[in-house]
């Protein structure tokens, strides 16, 4: 066990990653040494910022807190403290079942951690969006609201995280602009619902407004959108992504299904037609436009029919990105009180399995179809003699990376020819453009 020394393990999503680098902004502020994701914890306190979104992240959670909890009778920690979903859902039962756990906050009361500690420092506390980023300096991420109004009827995350509360424009502008004078470049917005940006607080959705504003901060290059609700979609976002050219032509949109049985069963407010016309809405007015998407398999009821019309609509669209998940029963969620979990677990692997074939061979074409094309990369880290990069269709960790034998460093932009397609990986060179590509450059 090091003494003044603070480890925090931030499991789950990038909404969770942005609570624990805001927690490390301020237990620095407060004169401790602190570790992000150690490979070797041995801290005077060890803070786990829970995931408890589906069945598989709480298992996670809970076997990292047991292990911890054995490394804390062995001497080699001290105390263990859990905040975070997890523990905003199940505070009573973590309590009771592990024991070794010293503190246990929710995901929103963290910061009486911070005021219970000592102040090694006298520095000034820091402002509330203040923050340790532990991405590359040059990318971040930037959470726009908390929470969703939506209450579909497999998910928690209204049960955990409450009702949808926007932040207001100015705050997050002030962190944009204080993000971008110290080198950031890349800015991916996130939220539970972007769609719904701004209805509680201004009465109206402010959504584009918002990155509208951004995109004229000095510094800003990229601006990516992130978990868009496809009910009430606020259209006049697609306005500002095809007119500024520092809003990354990407959306992650999640679907979930494209059957009219199973969007209504899901509670989902949009049918399938409506999703269709959307689709086309914004593929028509922002030309080039590549779109990542969620689906789910296996929920109560669906039944072969459905699937299928499932297959169709990602044969018909080619998503340029996709990820798809099992359903899992939630307790407490309106599909948990009201229908029975019905479709057997190697069903659902099945469809999970048939459907990601598919979107594989899908992405597969997409991106031999990059072949021959000129593209702005961003590199993000270099690898031996090659820099590897995301183009703005490519979302941190999530996406492609292209590989370019260069010189080139983390943060710069580079432009390259890409030369090969694999499954997840391309390779480009930022030589000159052959004459057999001109009439593909893009």
């Amino acid at each position: 066990m090091i003494p003044n020394h603070i480890d925090v393990i931030s499991m789950g999503c990038s909404k969770n990653l942005i609570d624990s680098e805001r927690l490390l902004r301020r237990l620095e502020a407060k004169g401790y040494t602190v570790t992000h994701n150690p490979e070797d914890v041995e801290g005077e306190y060890v803070v786990v910022n829970t995931c408890g979104f589906i069945a598989d992240a709480k298992e996670e959670s809970i076997n990292l807190l047991l292990s911890l909890a054995e490394l804390k009778d062995s001497g080699k920690i001290g105390k263990i403290v859990a905040m975070g979903c997890l523990t905003q859902r199940y505070r009573d039962v973590l309590d009771k079942e592990i024991p070794e756990i010293d503190i246990v906050y929710g995901k929103f009361d963290w910061k009486n951690f911070i005021d219970s500690l000592e102040d090694r420092s006298g520095a000034p506390a820091p402002r509330e969006w203040e923050r340790t980023l532990t991405t590359p300096p040059h990318s971040c991420y930037i959470k726009i609201s908390e929470g969703c109004d939506r209450f579909c009827a497999f998910c928690a995350i209204p049960l955990i995280t409450g009702r949808h509360i926007s932040r207001p424009m100015e705050e997050i502008l002030e962190e944009t602009r204080r993000l971008a004078a110290g080198g950031v470049r890349e800015f991916n917005v996130i939220a539970q619902d972007l769609s719904s940006y701004g209805t509680d607080l201004y009465g109206e959705h402010r959504l584009a407004a918002l990155i509208d504003a951004m995109a004229e901060v000095e510094g800003v290059e990229w601006i990516r959108l992130h978990y868009a609700y496809p009910a009430d979609f606020p259209m006049d976002i697609l306005d500002v992504m095809a007119r500024r050219p520092n809003v990354c032509k990407y959306l992650d949109i999640a679907l979930q299904h494209s059957s009219d049985k199973m969007l209504k069963a899901m509670r989902r407010h949009i049918s399938a037609a409506e999703t269709e016309r959307l689709l086309d809405e914004i593929r028509r007015r922002v030309p080039g436009i590549r779109i990542r998407t969620t689906l789910m398999v296996g929920f109560p009821g669906e039944e072969e029919e459905d699937f299928d019309n499932l297959m169709d609509f990602v044969r018909n669209r080619r998503f340029d990105r996709m990820g798809a998940f099992a359903y899992s029963e939630e307790e407490d969620t309106y599909a948990a009180r009201h229908y029975t979990d019905n479709v057997p677990e190697e069903v659902k692997q099945r469809r999970l399995d048939t459907l990601m074939a598919l979107q594989q061979d899908i992405s597969a074409e997409l991106s031999e179809e990059l072949v021959g094309k000129r593209l702005r990369l961003l590199v993000d880290e270099r690898e031996g003699d090659y820099a590897l990069c995301r183009s703005e269709w490519d979302s941190p960790e999530v996406d492609l990376t292209f590989h370019v034998r260069c010189g080139a460093q983390p943060g710069e932009f580079i432009e390259a020819t890409v030369t090969r397609a694999e499954e997840f990986d391309l390779f480009a060179e930022t030589g000159p453009i052959q004459d057999d590509y001109t009439d593909n450059n893009i």
